[in-house]
């Protein structure tokens, strides 16, 4: 038998998902020992396993039991064990039934009916975005990311949060600071600790701004309600911790999954114009499209468990404190659930990915998420031309987050010149 092939080096991803490497996973090891090496200066690790199959990744995060959020958190490299106090605030590194007391507090303000209301203000945010690319593009291309999708997202999010508009680019520089780490073009600087090591974005070290933020918007809520999320969660009986803590989930996960998934299936249909033309003109459902670029590219890549005992989980035996690494996109395209899991669907039904988890944890903001790419992709439809790269995009260098950092593309088709 092959040995296992790296998926950890976050630097792999640079170059795009690393299919080839995922499907000899799949069928040889579906549960793979991985080193972690030191990489970039940050510190080694002591390895984990990778979960690469649809069945076992499903499996994972079900099983709350056995495959434990709160003992390691869910990132890849260890946090400080200081930090995990403060990390197992938030709900995301909780187990129930912690986390369900946590969430139900949260589905309580976070509701369909209020994401809906939004939908018209979305709608017209598209619109005007994608119109001010077209117009104002000298050559008729423009970068997506820059002039489009990072705005998008960050302004949607603002306005159901009920951030005044002032502050909305203190949530865009919390959100590259804590999901572009290990991007040295990226990132910004990493602050050191006393022993020369880079200190995690996500320790409470580097997040006081951001909590003092949420804590004095919280006190100006209570005092001036308003038809917004945080209104909703400044009443919703949380402790400041808690609080905090809900705001930060909302910051950078709310945030990054739009910035990442608007532009990365824009990326699928310029690799897919058959696609794109059964969506362009009406024979494919909108609300299955997106669920199938969702499928291709998924924002997040990687969550991590630990486990909680002893078990065997695809004929491997994982031992008790174990890290347990599921892989999203492998499982989204694992031959044994998608048939020709590498060709764009617009179509494809049943399309259970795992593109917002499964199990107690599965994304809280998924419908939300779901209205702004189902508008993105129709305004584009609507206003663009068929989607043409015009230079390479550049990814982010993560093993996290399927991210973008930069997707040249044609807003604007030019005439022929003659002659």
């Amino acid at each position: 038998m092959d040995s296992a092939p790296d998926v950890f080096d976050p630097r792999l991803y640079a170059a795009g998902i690393p299919h080839d490497r995922y499907r000899r996973l799949r069928d040889r090891h579906p549960v793979a020992w991985q080193p972690e090496p030191e990489v970039m200066g940050w510190p080694a690790g002591p390895g984990f396993w990778a979960v690469t199959r649809h069945a076992d990744v499903a499996q994972v995060l079900r099983d709350h039991r056995t495959y434990s959020s709160t003992l390691g958190a869910t990132q890849i490299r260890d946090p400080d064990p200081a930090d995990l106090p403060f990390l197992r605030r938030t709900m995301l590194n909780q187990d129930p039934p912690d986390h369900g007391r946590l969430r139900r507090l949260a589905a309580r303000a976070f509701t369909p009916a209020r994401v809906d209301a939004f939908a018209a203000r979305v709608r017209d945010r598209a619109r005007t975005l994608l119109t001010a690319a077209r117009d104002s593009a000298e050559d008729g291309t423009a970068d997506l990311v820059r002039t489009v999708t990072d705005e998008y997202a960050l302004l949607n999010l603002t306005d159901l949060l009920g951030v005044p508009a002032a502050d909305r680019g203190l949530l865009l520089d919390w959100t590259v600071r804590i999901i572009g780490y290990q991007d040295p073009e990226d990132a910004p600087p990493p602050v050191l600790g006393p022993d020369g090591r880079p200190v995690n974005p996500r320790s409470p070290a580097l997040l006081g701004e951001m909590f003092g933020y949420a804590r004095e918007l919280a006190a100006y809520k209570r005092a001036h309600p308003a038809d917004d999320l945080m209104t909703a969660l400044a009443h919703a009986g949380l402790d400041d911790a808690e609080l905090e803590m809900f705001f930060f989930l909302l910051t950078v996960a709310g945030n990054d999954t739009v910035r990442s998934a608007a532009p990365g299936g824009l990326l699928a249909l310029a690799g897919a114009p058959d696609a794109y033309r059964r969506f362009a003109s009406g024979e494919a459902d909108t609300g299955r499209t997106v669920d199938e670029l969702l499928r291709v590219h998924p924002p997040v890549l990687s969550f991590r468990r630990t486990a909680a005992r002893d078990t065997v989980l695809a004929g491997r035996r994982v031992r008790e404190g174990d890290k347990v690494v599921v892989f999203h996109a492998s499982a989204n395209h694992d031959e044994r659930v998608f048939a020709d899991p590498h060709r764009l669907d617009p179509d494809r039904s049943p399309n259970p990915h795992v593109s917002f988890g499964d199990g107690p944890h599965v994304c809280l903001g998924a419908h939300f998420a779901r209205l702004q790419l189902r508008t993105f992709h129709e305004e584009w439809r609507a206003l663009m031309p068929a989607p043409e790269l015009t230079g390479p995009p550049r990814r982010l260098v993560s093993n996290f987050i399927n991210g973008l950092t930069r997707l040249p593309v044609r807003v604007r088709q030019e005439p022929r010149r003659r002659g």
